[in-house]
């Protein structure tokens, strides 16, 4: 025989034939259909009522990109805020002490429960339940002066924000050994200490990841803020869009420019969290 091995009794060589290939009909049918509806789909958008001139004439107006600065503005506060939040709330919940764990938690179940929405409402109507904040006989300021849409949405994007990057941290935080935090204690390291320079830098690793995916969801949560006057990117298109009435191109406008943004943080965040992994083992070495 060819191949130098012995076949059992009864079995034919079949070294040599050729082979069947299996047609994926499946496949070939459902690539097909996709192509359909997407070319369905750019026919409409070619061919129906939109002046794609009104496009590129808006895209770069000062408006607009006065628009997407404040965008930008708005999520990198917000996240900043929801950073450090997040991180407190976390270690709380980790705390042995069950008044810090009940607060955290209750915190957690409040802004991830409700509606963001709801809540930007409600910090930007906040003077009609409290129409004055400050310290009774020595400092106060009336709401509706302080409550602008600008600090409106920063607590209400960055509270909110708090709330989901509370449970990234706590997920990082836990999945550094224990033992890293006891052998840090017994070198005479505080317990904040310890956090930060044993547990914190590990626990970065795995905490990265899911907050470049929060933060870039954070920049399209950014467009609720139009509800409250907040001069964002969406907010600057729907003000042309009320004088001129080209919808559809100024959405498409608002569009583009957040596809823009976040295909330039995407590198960005992988390049990030390259250099959090340095230094690390990896599987299959």
């Amino acid at each position: 025989m060819s191949s130098g091995r012995a076949l059992a009794e009864g079995f034919p060589d079949l070294t040599g034939l050729p082979t069947a290939r299996r047609t994926h009909w499946g496949r070939w049918i459902a690539a097909g259909l996709i192509v359909v509806v997407l070319a369905l789909i750019g026919r409409a958008f070619a061919e129906g009522q939109i002046e794609w001139a009104y496009v590129g004439r808006f895209l770069t107006v000062p408006v607009i990109l006065r628009g997407i600065a404040n965008t930008l503005v708005m999520a990198v506060l917000a996240m900043s805020l929801g950073i450090v939040l997040g991180l407190v709330v976390a270690v709380m919940r980790l705390s042995p002490n069950p008044v810090l764990k009940g607060v955290a938690a209750g915190y957690t179940w409040l802004f991830r429960g409700t509606p963001l929405i709801l809540q930007l409402l409600l910090w930007f109507n906040l003077a009609l339940v409290f129409p004055v904040i400050g310290i009774p006989g020595l400092w106060s300021v009336k709401s509706v002066e302080v409550m602008t849409p600008f600090l409106a949405a920063l607590l209400g994007l960055g509270i909110n924000q708090g709330a989901y990057t509370s449970e990234v941290m706590r997920a990082g935080l836990l999945s550094v050994d224990a033992g890293q935090s006891e052998a840090a204690q017994a070198i005479g390291m505080g317990r904040l200490k310890a956090l930060h320079r044993i547990v914190l830098p590990q626990a970065m690793r795995v905490v990265l990841p899911p907050l470049g995916n929060e933060f870039i969801g954070l920049v399209k949560a950014t467009s609720l803020a139009s509800v409250i006057q907040y001069p964002e990117v969406l907010h600057a298109a729907e003000n042309i869009y009320y004088a001129n009435s080209r919808v559809i191109e100024l959405l498409i406008v608002a569009g583009l420019w957040y596809l823009l943004v976040v295909s330039a943080l995407t590198p960005l965040q992988m390049l990030l969290e390259r250099r959090f992994a340095r230094g690390t083992a990896r599987l299959g070495r």
